[in-house]
């Protein structure tokens, strides 16, 4: 999982990923490609989209109550 975040955090030099994490680049490959079939394969369970206005706009009142935002009409 670790290596599939930091390759997630900043998608780029697979080798490198895998020198500063002590692994090959195939390793942090495969690591990834199972990482992300499996969240894609468990994304209608665990990943809900708003469906209607109102999920929408609660959804963003969830958010905004728990994120620190200067300005809060960023999203209009």
């Amino acid at each position: 999982m670790q290596i599939c975040l930091r390759y997630l955090a900043d998608p780029g030099y697979k080798q490198g990923i895998g020198q500063e994490l002590g692994v090959s680049q195939a390793t942090v490959s495969r690591t990834v490609d199972r990482v992300v079939n499996s969240i894609v394969a468990q994304s209608n369970e665990l990943i809900k989209f708003p469906t209607t206005n109102h999920e929408l706009m609660e959804a963003k009142r969830i958010w905004l109550k728990h994120v620190y935002i200067s300005d809060s009409n960023w999203y209009n």
